[in-house]
């Protein structure tokens, strides 16, 4: 009965997957009716980590896809009207429709004319993780670049910075399976606000606490998380590397290092235990903000209590020696052995343990057959404002460029140094085509804005940088209004270039099979992947990689066996790829230029943390009015300590200005009454949003500087320093 009613239903349920950039990767299950509308949205109760419910911002998903606001169709700007930021609801005043036909034509015509003019290096692509989606993240758009000859973007501004740290230590991005949290005795959030950006962890983390463990928070800002913690200790910013190294001072003068783990797995421990002895608890007090018996305290509970986990999140490494301070925490674990527990070691990504083949959906090979016959130049994307303002001018550098090419991002809105992005947006040489949900920051500067879809109208393959499944996301509905995939987008431009070769007429269904690299009985021939086939993944949504098929009975240890991919073949405490640059080999702590030891403190005194929004994924859902509605309580807000408010004589509620050289933006101060301030003293916060939604046109970006991180030059959103007055 329950069969035949089910084949009767007007209802059908489609596996999807989020997108959006999220650790979850959760899985998503999409009810259909029969006219084709999707009627709700809820998490799959069958995947281990999504464990049937969605996170606040992606449980109201469907106000996102049926919005009224939504870009339905191809817009071009009408002539004579100038680029520059516009009030929410004006677009339509600026922006006319066209067909696809002929936004289609008239892009790849004046793409064509900026190469044949400039050169195709003058043609920056510029997207980020706005969709995590293998093939929307990065595969026809990538074929399409390498082919033109169009400059090739480095994609720094999330994680590059802690990737290229933790790949030192480990050579592979892997960590504690999610599900193994609540076997831990003690789990420490470093930078990581699981209860706002990684909800799914959570629930492991009370069963943890269920059974005896604790969980402490090391962060500048009171979270979420912190605020429900056993102990929350408010670091300074910038001091994370300072107070690893104490506790490893700690750690291993009382001798509570795991001896045999260090001595068949690691290198260079001799050195690092010499550098440690520099970092007494008296000395990191000093720049942290702890005391010295709080340090101690630390190092011991931390040392002792095993199974011990770290979850890491990327907001450590968003300092201008961030890479330095992920690096230090990741060595962490492999002092104290937690890797040999399950429910022990640390996790910053999981990212490595997906072998796709990237080569053949990306097709990097393609640039030889580009007009340049050579890989294009890179543009570091951290640095958006400087390549628009000033790069060409130095011969070195390679030519200005001449056209911007957005997707999967709002770099009118997240890239650093706001009022530089924006000069260089306004310029009117500069031809920007947008492809887009919303109109946004961004699309306030393009000549042509691009209507995409949402996860649910498209079909993509996913992996995690959460945990361990492979899934596939199916497409649930179609195209709302005129939207269209990245993978069509850029085929269709790709055949009006006159691209001949047949990997351009490749759709997702091929794509899906080109990444998992099924051989003829349909079965990825991918390492970890080999027992996926696409038919099981049509049928159950998800499938767990091969080390993490059976966690009950072989749980998945990292980094416990066999020879890591690092120079030396273990992990690596002192690093000769580091050396080999003329770099100091071993963790060292120094403050950030912008700090309360630099040089412009006596100027601008107090730190800035400009934080993410807790009911928005970086800049998206921001323009939401429900989601707004979550986040009104902190929304252009300035958060202040009650003493740093006292002395500027700024109270709960005031207009306050805060300025550096760069910029400056008016916000409400925020101000409590009684302990506990949300930041230490001599700091203050606030969180990203759009800029066209505050009066005066910007966010917080205008205080943020374009200065790279020391390692994998990413973006410094956490080394500003600005002073406050009230308006």
């Amino acid at each position: 009965m329950e069969a035949k009613a089910a084949a009767s239903s007007t209802f059908k349920i489609v596996h999807a997957v989020c997108s959006h950039d999220c650790p979850d990767s959760c899985a998503v299950l999409v009810t259909v009716d029969s006219t084709g509308r999707a009627v709700k949205v809820q998490g799959d109760p069958s995947q281990p980590v999504t464990q049937g419910f969605l996170c606040g911002k992606v449980a109201k998903y469907l106000d996102r896809v049926y919005s009224p606001d939504r870009v339905l169709f191809p817009m071009k700007r009408k002539p004579g009207v100038a680029k520059g930021p516009l009030p929410r609801g004006s677009e339509k005043k600026v922006f006319e429709r066209i067909s696809w036909e002929a936004a289609l034509d008239e892009i790849s015509g004046r793409l064509r004319e900026v190469a044949q003019r400039f050169g195709p290096e003058t043609v920056l692509p510029y997207s980020y993780a706005g969709n995590m989606g293998l093939l929307g993240f990065g595969s026809m758009d990538r074929r399409f670049f390498h082919r033109f000859g169009a400059s090739q973007l480095a994609r720094t501004i999330c994680s590059e910075a802690g990737g290229v740290a933790w790949n030192l230590v480990y050579g592979k991005k892997l960590g504690t399976p999610t599900e193994d949290f609540r076997h831990a005795r003690l789990v420490i959030a470093w930078g990581a606000n699981i209860h706002g950006n990684n909800i799914h962890l959570w629930p492991m983390i009370e069963d943890a606490r269920r059974n005896g463990g604790r969980l402490i928070v090391i962060d500048p800002y009171r979270t979420r998380t912190a605020g429900l913690a056993d102990w929350h200790i408010a670091i300074r910013p910038g001091t994370d590397t300072a107070l690893a190294l104490g506790m490893m001072h700690v750690i291993l003068r009382e001798g509570l290092e795991d001896a045999a783990f260090v001595a068949e797995r690691t290198h260079g421990f001799e050195r690092l235990a010499e550098r440690a002895k520099e970092y007494t608890p008296d000395r990191v007090a000093n720049w942290t903000g702890m005391t010295p018996g709080e340090v101690e305290q630390l190092a011991r509970e931390y040392a002792t209590a095993q199974p011990a986990a770290i979850r890491l999140n990327y907001g450590v490494q968003r300092a201008e020696f961030g890479g330095t301070a992920v690096r230090t925490i990741a060595m962490l674990p492999a002092l104290t052995g937690a890797w040999r527990y399950r429910g022990g070691g640390a996790v910053l990504s999981t990212s490595g343990g997906f072998s796709w083949d990237k080569e053949a959906i990306e097709r990097p090979d393609l640039a030889w057959s580009s007009p340049l016959k050579r890989p294009a130049r890179v543009v570091n994307m951290s640095a958006l404002g400087e390549a628009l303002t000033t790069l060409g001018e130095r011969p070195e550098d390679g030519p200005r460029v001449h056209a911007l090419f957005v997707y999967n991002s709002n770099p009118g809105a997240v890239a650093p140094n706001h009022n530089a992005v924006r000069r260089g947006l306004e310029r009117t040489d500069l031809f920007t085509v947008v492809h887009e949900q919303f109109f946004t920051d961004t699309t306030d500067y393009a000549d042509y804005v691009l209507p995409a879809t949402t996860f649910l109208e498209h079909t993509d393959l996913q992996g995690a940088y959460g945990h361990y499944f492979v899934q596939l996301s199916q497409q649930a509905i179609e195209p709302v209004g005129e939207a269209r995939s990245n993978v069509w987008l850029f085929s269709q431009l790709a055949q009006r270039m006159g691209f001949t070769e047949p990997c351009f007429l490749d759709g997702a269904e091929e794509m899906v099979a080109q990444a998992l690299a099924l051989d003829a009985a349909g079965y990825s021939t991918n390492y970890g992947m080999e027992h996926i086939a696409l038919e099981d993944l049509k049928r159950k949504g998800h499938v767990p990689l091969g080390f993490h098929r059976d966690i009950e009975h072989s749980p998945f240890l990292p980094y416990t066996q066999g020879t890591l991919a690092t120079p030396s073949g273990k992990i690596e405490f002192c690093s000769e790829t580091l050396a080999s640059q003329g770099l100091d080999p071993l963790p060292h702590f120094e403050p950030a230029t912008e700090s309360r030891w630099g040089a412009s403190a006596s100027t601008y005194p107090l730190e800035f943390l400009g934080r993410k929004a807790d009911h928005y994924m970086n800049s998206t859902f921001a323009n939401l009015d429900g989601h707004r509605r979550m986040e009104a309580q902190t929304s252009q807000r300035l958060e202040m300590h009650p003493a740093d408010a006292a002395a500027r004589g700024i109270s709960d509620g005031d207009r306050v200005r805060i300025w550096n050289d760069r910029g400056e933006i008016c916000l409400t101060a925020k101000v409590p009454a009684t302990e506990p301030s949300s930041v230490p003293q001599g700091v203050v916060a606030g969180r990203l949003d759009w800029a066209k939604l505050h009066p005066e046109g910007v966010n917080q970006n205008v205080l943020t500087s374009e200065r790279l991180t020391d390692l994998g030059k990413g973006a410094t959103f956490y080394s500003v320093l600005v002073e406050v007055a009230r308006a």
